[in-house]
């Protein structure tokens, strides 16, 4: 059971937890520059961004591919 995560870097993190840390480190202007998401640019908030993110897939994929980019400076 624990082989089926050992390759997930993403086990065990929300996705509110992985927005935070983004907006903390790159803040809304730059994810919006990096992620072409309406959700980062037009009236941002960690709220709406998680109400689109989770319900738009590859968005989600997006931010997560970004995260795990971003991860090792955080």
């Amino acid at each position: 059971m624990e082989n089926e995560h050992a390759n997930n870097p993403l086990h065990g993190i929300t996705l509110k937890k992985i927005v935070e840390d983004l907006v903390a480190f790159y803040g809304f202007d730059t994810l919006a520059e990096l992620i072409n998401i309406n959700c980062f640019k037009k009236d941002p908030s960690v709220k709406s961004s998680l109400t689109f993110l989770r319900k738009t897939e590859w968005a989600r994929k997006q931010v997560e591919q970004l995260y795990i980019k971003t991860l090792p400076k955080l």
